[in-house]
């Protein structure tokens, strides 16, 4: 199995950038942890600050991914070219957010991207990617299973 990891704008400053809402912990730290909780599965990274960039991450591996974790950051509120990206893809894709965005401000609590994603999983910290990779792995395995 193979999953995508894409971060969006901001999120190469992880473990420095407000630290009270985004943790203290660096994003390389904690992807070694996700590849170690699961052998099985390909984790591979993107991050890019530039919203053509992900747009071309997601085209290049939207029909060959099992999956796709995407943090958006704050194109997740502006970014219909993202959205429309998502919906033009066949690799099932999740939204992620570390902190709980409907506890901050009014404009964070909508999200333009959601309707081009599987799933929604947002307020855990870093480990709300973990609980994306674990959505994945089982929606695989019911597929299998049918």
């Amino acid at each position: 199995m193979r999953i995508q990891i894409i971060n969006g704008p901001n999120l190469n400053l992880l473990g420095i950038r407000e630290p009270e809402i985004y943790g203290k912990r660096a994003w390389e730290d904690y992807l070694k942890e996700l590849r170690a909780r699961f052998p099985k599965v390909r984790i591979d990274y993107f991050q890019s600050n530039l919203e053509g960039e992900i747009i071309n991450m997601i085209h290049e591996v939207g029909f060959d991914r099992d999956g796709i974790v995407l943090n958006a950051g704050a194109y997740t509120h502006t970014s219909i070219a993202i959205l429309d990206a998502l919906r033009s893809v066949s690799t099932p894709t999740v939204e992620v957010h570390i902190s709980n965005v409907y506890q901050r401000e009014e404009f964070r609590r909508r999200s333009i991207i959601s309707p081009g994603c599987v799933g929604f999983v947002g307020g855990f910290g870093l480990d709300s990617y973990r609980l994306a990779i674990e959505a994945l792995i089982d929606n695989a395995d019911r597929d299998k299973a049918e």
